[in-house]
């Protein structure tokens, strides 16, 4: 249904969709100024980072096209119209996953691979089958993980109700840290990203392999194929968490 509403008003569609283009690409803009006035960041050349940047901008887009409308329950427990989803023959998470969905969201995806694939060509890598390999994997896992931070934060917004800008916090915000190389923060936050949010597996670890860099906090050289792992656990843990929530729902009764 939104898609059709979409696609009635063509010429606006094209125009909101160059818009978000445009605007996503201003994170990629903030990188290229820095690379005006140095060579490398946190000793990552621009082709290197423009690679970072890439994954983890094409990873998220698929994720905001599929979830992105999750910050909309934190106002649907509020005014009651929840409850509507509740009885109609769908499961829920889908309802609010197409809630008010927007094609618009092709923009970042396309801004993000367009970005990546120059940075493949771009790269001095040798590469090899493992390599080609990989790079499918770290977007299927990237997307798998931010997924779940999406259906996280909705299941947070059952108890507290008012959390859209907590959830864009992890979400937008992850992934605008994932585009700088993990060299320029500090060792603790890298632990945390790593170990309790475990957003370092969305593009940092795999892409240490790929390009030859060595691998945040000495990690094993095993991990860099773990990401698809990651994502499965990050994935059930919010189904987990999802459920928890919608069962302790209780309506407004207005």
């Amino acid at each position: 249904m939104w898609i059709r509403s979409t696609m009635i008003y063509r010429t606006s569609f094209a125009l909101t969709m160059t818009g978000n283009l445009l605007v996503t690409g201003l994170d990629l803009a903030t990188i290229l100024l820095m690379f005006t006035q140095v060579r490398s960041l946190g000793g990552w050349s621009l082709p290197e980072v423009c690679f970072l940047y890439g994954l983890s901008a094409t990873a998220f887009g698929v994720a905001d096209l599929v979830l992105g409308s999750m910050d909309v329950l934190g106002a649907r427990i509020r005014d009651g119209s929840f409850d509507t989803l509740l009885v109609r023959p769908a499961p829920v998470l889908a309802q609010i996953g197409a809630d008010r969905f927007a094609l618009r969201r092709l923009g970042r995806i396309t801004q993000g691979a367009v970005v990546l694939g120059w940075a493949l060509v771009s790269v001095d890598v040798a590469w090899t089958p493992a390599k080609v390999l990989l790079v499918p994997l770290i977007l299927a896992g990237g997307a798998a993980i931010f997924c779940a931070l999406f259906v996280a934060g909705a299941a947070f917004q059952f108890l507290a109700q008012d959390a859209a800008e907590v959830q864009n916090a992890f979400t937008y915000g992850g992934t605008t840290l994932l585009q700088y190389p993990p060299t320029v923060f500090g060792k603790d936050f890298v632990r945390g990203v790593t170990f309790m949010l475990p957003l370092a597996f969305v593009n940092w670890v795999p892409a240490a392999y790929v390009l030859g860099r060595p691998y945040p906090l000495a990690l094993p050289s095993w991990t860099v194929w773990s990401t698809p792992l990651v994502a499965a656990g990050c994935c059930a843990l919010a189904g987990a968490a999802w459920r928890v929530g919608l069962r302790s729902y209780r309506s407004t009764g207005s």
